[in-house]
């Protein structure tokens, strides 16, 4: 005799289950889109099999028996367990997350995202902007883009997306204000690039402290800097967009040259995984192809 022998119908099971989370054969019934009476005489089939009562009847709903709470528990985990196996064969979005700080998330990968959607309808993107470093294990993460100065470690493929030159940004209203750039009230974020620009850009003396706003983000001085509260560095390609426009414009002509740059890692284990390759190869060829990335404004 097959051990499947023992157990109630499905139905029944079901049905039991749908009146444990309730307490209401109504209820039940209404969940499972069949009568009252079909819920209440699959339950009570269940418990002459069983030879024990599940529930205590009560004019206004039932109760489960201390049977009934433990087997509707088991029920309950086991009907999950089912769910769950019938998902895994059933072919679904493979997600994928990418590691960003705020602001590259903010600036470029959010507004070119749709175009990665209709390329890879299976590809579940998830996002995870960040400033610090996220974990590849620990932190569930498959790709990161971090900005910084290679090598970061043999283990991981390396492609650098953006190198481009750092430029200071305003408000068009507020530059005509200012006879040049050090008549602006300069924004600083966290990448701290002022004294390298006025040193190394505007060739004056390397000053020993600025004044001005601080941002804990690009972006956030960004915004600022829209708003015409003084002038921010970015990498060309984050405010291109901004430039196409007309919202920003170049306060001065010169760019920083920094040995640093926007780069994409992954572990080379996980370009096996035809989801993280396609995300990875993504990034990759669409930085590449943004010499002007304000053509895709």
């Amino acid at each position: 005799m097959s051990k499947t022998d023992d157990l109630p119908p499905l139905n029944a099971l079901r049905a039991f289950a749908a009146a444990g989370r309730h307490l209401t054969f109504r209820a039940a019934a209404g969940e499972l889109g069949v009568t009252q009476g079909a819920v209440a005489q699959h339950v009570r089939a269940l418990e002459a099999r069983l030879e024990l009562p599940l529930f205590e009847r009560h004019p206004r709903g039932l109760t489960l028996t201390e049977a009934g709470r433990r087997y509707h528990a088991q029920l309950e985990r086991a009907f999950r367990i089912l769910t769950e196996a019938t998902h895994d064969l059933r072919p679904g979005p493979q997600r994928v997350t990418i590691s960003v700080t705020p602001s590259f998330a903010a600036k470029w990968l959010i507004p070119n995202m749709a175009d990665f959607a209709a390329a890879h309808p299976t590809v579940d993107l998830r996002v995870m902007a960040t400033e610090t470093l996220s974990r590849f294990q620990a932190d569930g993460v498959d790709i990161v883009v971090r900005y910084g100065v290679p090598p970061f470690g043999a283990a991981l493929e390396d492609r650098q997306l953006f190198r481009e030159g750092v430029i200071p940004v305003c408000s068009p209203r507020l530059l005509e204000q200012a006879v040049d750039l050090t008549g602006l009230s300069l924004l600083h974020d966290s990448t701290d690039l002022w004294p390298d620009y006025i040193e190394q850009v505007l060739g004056m003396a390397r000053p020993k402290r600025l004044s001005g706003p601080r941002f804990s983000t690009i972006s956030l001085a960004l915004d600022a800097a829209m708003a015409g509260q003084g002038v921010a560095l970015a990498n060309r390609f984050m405010v291109a967009r901004e430039l196409a426009s007309g919202r920003l414009v170049q306060a001065h002509d010169g760019a920083l040259r920094t040995p640093q740059g926007y780069h994409a890692l992954t572990p080379r284990e996980n370009l096996k995984n035809p989801a993280v390759r396609a995300v990875f190869e993504w990034l990759s060829t669409c930085a590449s192809g943004e010499t002007q990335p304000a053509t895709h404004a």
